[in-house]
């Protein structure tokens, strides 16, 4: 199979086991377990990163059916009937009446006519060519081919009944292209092919050939399916795909943000700068897929596409790429959020199938059922997918810092450089250091961790002075890709494209959001990925890590409004769910600033503005309440004593009083909490979501259970249609 690997050595032993294997009967093995040895010969690390993950039967055939299967079975259904209409309405001939003269030439003629359409719909077959750019070990191919053999074979059954010779299979390996970057999946894909071809033949009574593993099967290429280098012109450029009848596939599951670390700075830049002004910098690697077979269609090179994606496809960054495919495309056939756990890769996926608008698709099913039409964020009814961003909502929240490096250190090493003298500088080193937290202070116990918190702009020199710190920065290891290869912080911080090359400040220190947290004396918080959608308030003296948003303007009355079920409904409509588990991300920029508060509570209103209205009161008594209730559940009095940091200017440390306390704090977590759900605590949410339902005026409906999210999110999506500020024809891809 592979010329270039080296002879493998084995024992007397492995001789025996070889030839007990080579008795066994291999005719019916199934090509898809060749899945399993690429998953197996990959890096543990980029296992599913890279789509290289065994695709079941059962998904395959949901996007085979409808982009392959179901309109080519309409042609032959169609082309049957045509042929049955010249067969029956022609001469018959039997024993007791043999046909002369004019009848047999019309019955002649007729079974002639019937045999060319027969003969037309056989060509196209043989003509029909599926293109999968992303094939790994073959799965979509070997299972696109024996549906196209089995439709061939229907079709010469079907003429043989109508008394048509048996014609032999026209439709072979040659049917099916691809492409692959992995030299051994692309190998693995050709064996996968041509297994599926012996296979087939064989259990239809027909001969294969004995030796056609060594024939070449030039229609899968071994190269990369998005950039080629031109050697001539020196530079990056797209890579051209064959023409195709139909477009299938598993491409990469790779997020935009870790492209970089898997595929490297230069390929993912040069990536980005081909595509650039198609696809936005921080897409999913996806995504690409999808805009070059929207081009195939586009300049009908492609009938039908079909492929694999993460359930993000339709969501905030991507989505823009979804509404570019609908202007040339019609989503005919799609899966928003389908669990997907194989060989032990969970994840949720969304399965997209569409088609050249200009012709016409048998039907059109959203998760199973038929729909009207599908609207770029794989929904149907009213489109959602041009949410605006609001006005109102601008500059309210803010994203943490981000280190880029070893910047947080945990406590007792912060507590040695705080209790250490005066630097050379005369200053201490509590100039430098904040207390941090992250999104494990949101939603489970305090880490008590500190940040290394130069200001932006000393200099190193300046910087230096506060030598602890500065030192621990200069002379530590990082590993900047996760991958467990350290390397000097300070070579990686000042020689890579991008970073911010005054290595001792963090990456992005982010001095808007500083700016806005020295007018408030706490501020409201939530961290990106959970598993519950919390807010929780923290002190002004405390800096969040890049995984947490901030609003530091929100009060009591933007926490009620934003922890309530309205907003939570919102969340979990315009969000992300992360693989198959619980996890949800929140996207401030798709889902914060698109939300339509209750007019006259809007974030970008002072607190003291709104203080006098009634609906403010009560938003934030029932806010005040739960978040009373909340944190006494978190750090019942009785169990926690407060203490005094070991310098001033930083956050009351929050401790149990003895060890059986600490036992019980173990587990007091916000995840904790919303997973027991007590009944006082959904008390709670009650009255604060019956204050929220009535501040938008629509608390009979929420008392008489009219509310239900598809209701919410309607009026929810009117209200920031109305309260755009650019026309809502303009889709949110325009931010």
């Amino acid at each position: 199979m592979f010329e270039d690997d080296h002879v493998l050595p084995v024992n007397a032993g492995d001789i025996a086991e070889l030839v007990k294997a080579a008795g066994r009967d291999w005719s019916q093995i199934d090509p898809s377990i060749l899945g399993t040895l690429f998953e197996r010969g990959l890096d543990p690390a980029k296992r599913g990163q890279l789509g290289a993950h065994y695709t079941d039967r059962e998904k395959i055939m949901m996007i085979v059916r409808p982009t392959i299967i179901e309109p080519l079975e309409a042609e032959w259904a169609q082309a049957l009937a045509r042929m049955t209409a010249l067969v029956e309405n022609a001469p018959r001939q039997t024993k007791e009446k043999l046909l002369r003269g004019a009848e047999l030439a019309k019955r002649t003629k007729a079974m002639a006519e019937a045999a060319a359409i027969h003969s037309e719909f056989i060509e196209r077959l043989a003509n029909f060519r599926v293109l999968d750019p992303a094939c790994g070990s073959g799965n979509f191919l070997y299972v696109a081919l024996r549906a196209l053999k089995d439709i061939e074979h229907r079709a010469n059954l079907d003429a043989e009944a109508l008394g048509l010779p048996r014609g032999f299979p026209r439709v072979g390996p040659e049917c099916v292209l691809g492409i692959e970057l992995n030299p051994y999946a692309a190998e693995l894909a050709r064996v996968s092919v041509w297994i599926g071809e012996i296979q087939w033949m064989r259990r239809n009574g027909f001969d294969a050939t004995k030796n056609p593993i060594l024939r070449p099967l030039e229609t899968i290429e071994c190269r990369d399916a998005i950039i080629r280098f031109d050697r001539e012109k020196q530079e990056w450029e797209e890579s051209a795909w064959p023409a195709a009848d139909v477009i299938v596939g598993n491409p990469p599951f790779l997020g935009g943000k870790s492209m970089k670390r898997t595929l490297g700075d230069d390929v993912t830049d040069a990536i980005r700068r081909v595509y650039a002004g198609r696809i936005a910098p921080f897409s999913d690697l996806v995504c690409y897929w999808f805009e070059k077979s929207r081009a195939m269609i586009a300049s009908e090179k492609v009938r039908r596409c079909g492929f694999v994606a993460t359930k993000a496809i339709a969501k905030n960054a991507n989505l823009p790429v979804l509404i570019r495919l609908s202007g040339d495309t019609q989503i005919f056939n799609a899966w928003q959020n389908e669990p997907w756990v194989v060989d032990g890769a969970a994840v949720r996926v969304a399965l997209v199938c569409f088609a050249d608008k200009r012709r016409a698709v048998e039907r059109v099913c959203l998760n199973g059922s038929q729909a009207g039409h599908i609207n770029p964020n794989l929904t149907s009814g009213i489109d959602t997918s041009n949410v605006q961003r609001l006005k109102e909502n601008a500059g309210t929240v803010f994203i943490g810092v981000q280190q880029s490096g070893p910047l947080s250190v945990p406590r007792e090493q912060a507590v040695k450089w705080l209790q250490a003298p005066t630097n050379p500088n005369r200053r201490r080193n509590s100039d430098v250091l904040s207390a941090y937290f992250s999104t494990d202070d949101v939603v489970g116990r305090p880490t008590e961790e500190f940040l290394i918190d130069f200001p932006p702009g000393i200099s190193e020199a300046s910087a230096s002075e506060f030598e602890g710190p500065f030192e621990y920065l200069h002379q530590a290891k990082y590993d900047p890709h996760r991958n467990g290869k350290l390397v000097s912080f300070v070579e990686y911080r000042t020689s890579t494209a991008g970073q911010n090359p005054a290595w001792w400040e963090a990456h992005r220190s982010r001095p808007a959001m500083r700016a806005a947290l020295k007018s408030v004396d706490s501020y409201l918080a939530t961290a990106e990925t959970t598993e519950h959608r919390v807010f929780r308030f923290f002190p002004a003296n405390t800096v969040p890590d890049k995984s947490v948003y901030v609003f530091p303007r929100a009060g009591m009355v933007g926490f009620g409004i934003l922890q309530s079920y309205f907003h939570e409904t919102w969340c979990t409509y315009f969000g992300n769910r992360i693989g198959a588990g619980n996890q949800r991300r929140y996207n401030a920029s798709f889902v914060y600033l698109t939300f339509p508060f209750p007019e006259g509570l809007t974030p970008d209103i002072s607190a003291a503005d709104c203080a006098a209205d009634p609906r403010a009161r009560a938003v934030a008594f029932a806010a005040a309440r739960l978040n009373e209730l909340r944190e006494n559940w978190l750090n019942p009095p009785d169990q926690v004593v407060r203490e005094v940091e070991v310098v001033s200017g930083y956050p009351d440390r929050i401790l149990p009083k003895d060890e059986v306390a600490a036992k019980e704090l173990k587990g007091r977590t916000l995840t904790n909490l919303y997973n027991a759900r007590p009944q006082w605590l959904a008390n709670a949410h009650a009255a604060l979501d019956n204050a929220v339902a009535e501040a938008y005026g629509w608390g009979d409906d929420w008392r008489a259970g009219l509310l239900t999210d598809d209701e919410v999110i309607l009026r929810l999506f009117r209200l920031n249609q109305r309260r755009a500020s650019i026309p809502s024809t303009e889709q949110v891809a325009a931010f």
